[in-house]
């Protein structure tokens, strides 16, 4: 792809790369469903179907190739037809709604179908499991290819978050901005390892999932990722904005019993998004409109989970209305915060992970500093964050059934009464006081020491006038 004029960039061969192996994936899939059922018809036209166009390494190629992809397959495809009360064909045209075809050469784009061809059969099932890897790795890619790193949330933060919210066949779990769908592909294989017995259960666990995604390159990479986690029609994965639906519309079939997400932070939602929300807590800052619009969903007693920056934490003005309702609304129990570089290169912003209950106001709030293992001082490709680290979390944790009685502090862990957090005005950044020497945000605190630095300068400034001063003095007598 690279030697193609078309393709600009990684973001641009990763989306190009992903649907033609959504096509090679679903082709392989409906081999299978072939095999068990016989009367089982494809959504697609038979001369767009994988094997008809793309399987054969001598077929098409040049401009003719490249003539039927632009010209007749993706027309096709965005305007599927259901046939029936299958939905596959909707899943299909809305994964080639904003797809697109950037290559320009036929003959390049016959090398790389045929290398897609020769390299997977997704009906094998070893094959299949180094395919799983693989598409992890294109995901984890993603990070170093421009703003799109903002999809992929690094494997060990999302087990790790999964494992501790610890959701169970017959929970209802959405990610609302769910992006590749790393965090519901880690709660298909959470719920399946613990609860899935029988093809019923299996069933059931496949409508549970739900997950929405905005922009067009993520939600095409997370319905191939569930359709790679056996999730075989996904038509929960809605290709939209969250955001952009009033909070008063939400009914009670909306509520869900979990919400796992990495809402996306630093941006500004587009005019107008803002006002689906209530007047005291508009703004077009995402991860705060999220934040509301999550309290809005949990079920009484559903949990959540969620990544959020530490401007959240310390923020006023909006954000301290929003942290009080949270406070007022769900118990937010505990607060795991990480260490610089988990999300480089795509943020360098300290981030923290919020962990909470609807239907009980919180009491008081258990922090974790997350610390760097031995011998690492940050973040990289070479020497990714791993789901080892958080061991020591994990054994920490405790039950939230007993109110997390047997969490102790330690040199990394501490706890914070309610009000003393209402005496901060709800600023939630609170520094480890086992470690005095952590930088805080606290704004008052920020102010103090700045304000002590410029008396120093002032102060180191008068010193150095004076010694010249003296010196120039004693040069001219």
């Amino acid at each position: 792809m690279r030697k193609d004029v078309g393709v600009d960039g990684d973001a641009q061969r990763i989306g190009q790369l992903v649907w033609m192996l959504f096509l090679k994936i679903f082709d392989d899939k409906e081999q299978e469903w072939e095999l068990l059922d016989e009367k089982y018809k494809s959504p697609l036209p038979e001369k767009y179907r994988w094997r008809s166009w793309a399987a054969n390494a001598e077929g098409i190629t040049g401009e003719e190739l490249k003539e039927f992809i632009d010209i007749k397959l993706f027309p096709a495809l965005r305007d599927l037809q259901a046939k029936g009360d299958d939905q596959r064909a909707f899943v299909i045209r809305n994964v080639f709604t904003d797809a697109y075809n950037y290559m320009k050469s036929g003959q390049l784009l016959r090398q790389v179908i045929n290398k897609i061809q020769e390299s997977v059969d997704f009906n094998k099932a070893q094959e299949r499991h180094l395919f799983g890897d693989m598409y992890e790795q294109i995901l984890k890619d993603l990070q170093s290819a421009g703003n799109a790193g903002e999809y992929y949330t690094p494997r060990a933060v999302t087990e790790f978050m999964v494992r501790m919210v610890n959701p169970r066949l017959g929970e209802t779990v959405l990610d609302p901005a769910c992006g590749t769908g790393g965090f519901l592909s880690c709660t298909i294989e959470h719920v399946r390892k613990h609860d899935v017995k029988t093809a019923a259960d299996e069933r059931r666990l496949q409508a549970s999932i739900r997950g929405v995604e905005k922009k067009p390159l993520p939600h095409l990479l997370c319905t191939t990722n569930m359709i790679l986690h056996g999730i075989e029609v996904p038509t929960n994965i809605r290709h939209d904005n969250t955001l952009a639906r009033p909070l008063r519309d939400y009914t009670p079939k909306d509520r869900v019993n979990v919400v796992i997400t990495n809402p996306p932070f630093g941006g500004m939602e587009e005019d107008g998004i803002e006002s689906n929300f209530p007047s005291a807590f508009r703004t077009r800052e995402t991860a705060d409109l999220f934040l509301v619009l999550i309290m809005n969903l949990l079920k009484a007693g559903g949990r959540a989970a969620l990544v959020l920056p530490d401007g959240t934490l310390f923020g006023e003005g909006i954000k301290t209305r929003i942290k009080e309702k949270l406070l007022e609304e769900c118990n937010l129990h505990t607060i795991v915060r990480l260490p610089n570089g988990v999300f480089s290169p795509y943020t360098g912003i300290k981030t923290n992970l919020l962990f909470f209950t609807k239907g009980s106001p919180t009491k008081e709030i258990w922090y974790y500093e997350h610390p760097y293992p031995d011998g690492v001082k940050s973040y990289n490709k070479t020497k990714p964050m791993r789901i080892e680290e958080f061991a020591a979390e994990q054994k920490w944790w405790g039950k939230e059934e007993d109110g997390f009685a047997k969490r102790k502090e330690n040199e990394f862990a501490w706890k914070v009464g309610i009000e003393e957090i209402k005496a901060r005005n709800y600023n939630l950044d609170i520094k480890n006081p086992h470690a005095p020497d952590v930088i805080a945000h606290d704004p008052v605190e920020l102010l103090k020491s700045y304000n002590a630095l410029m008396n120093e300068i002032k102060d180191t400034r008068n010193e150095l006038k004076n010694a010249l001063a003296d010196a120039l003095m004693s040069r001219a007598s």
